[in-house]
């Protein structure tokens, strides 16, 4: 027993002093997001995690009106608050024929997202997980030529209506921005997507 406790630390050894995969390997992709509200003042974060199931995204926001809110990705990374975030863009699809809402008929967008809830101090703390989109390079990326941002909406969305489920005013809006891009080595991080 002994002999082969050995002979495993030796080989752990070996392959961290030799640079081997066990020591260079790469890191999950990740982004984020920091969400400002219609004022312009910052309301939060939404970090994007690359996963094995999906796209983790972690919720931490703070000032918001209590209730559910309507969380959407949107088509485009910009965030205007003169122009009540509308420059951000519809909700994700990568497909026409796809409609809105968890409920409807042919939806979901990619972009949409369950309705969260702030507590009565006004923070939102929440975590969801999506395979509708990835922090990729591929068909399902949110980086595309003009990115892709994170909108919370004033009021919940209820999952049919055309074209955001009767969401409400787009509240606060975040440019989603890649921090670490795919398959990069652990440490590497990688400037943010314009």
């Amino acid at each position: 027993m002994k002999t082969s406790i050995c002979a495993v630390a030796v080989g752990v050894a070996f392959a961290l002093a030799s640079g081997s995969p066990v020591h260079a390997a790469a890191s999950k992709a990740r982004a984020i997001a920091h969400l400002i509200g219609r004022d312009g003042h910052p309301v939060g974060t939404a970090n994007f995690i690359a996963t094995s199931h999906g796209v983790l995204i972690e919720l931490d926001l703070k000032g918001l009106p209590p209730g559910a809110h309507a969380i959407h990705i949107h088509t485009s990374g910009n965030c205007n608050a003169k122009v009540a975030f509308t420059s951000a863009g519809p909700d994700l699809s990568f497909e026409p024929t796809k409609l809105h809402g968890f409920l409807a008929p042919h939806g979901p967008h990619p972009g949409d997202l369950p309705n969260e809830f702030a507590a009565n101090d006004g923070t939102l703390h929440a975590s969801v997980i999506s395979n509708a989109f990835s922090l990729g390079n591929g068909k399902k990326t949110i980086f595309d030529r003009d990115g892709a941002s994170i909108i919370l909406h004033a009021k919940a969305d209820d999952y049919v209506s055309q074209p955001a489920g009767n969401s409400g005013d787009r509240i606060a809006c975040g440019v989603i921005e890649r921090t670490v891009a795919p398959g990069a080595r652990k440490g590497a991080k990688r400037k943010a997507h314009k």
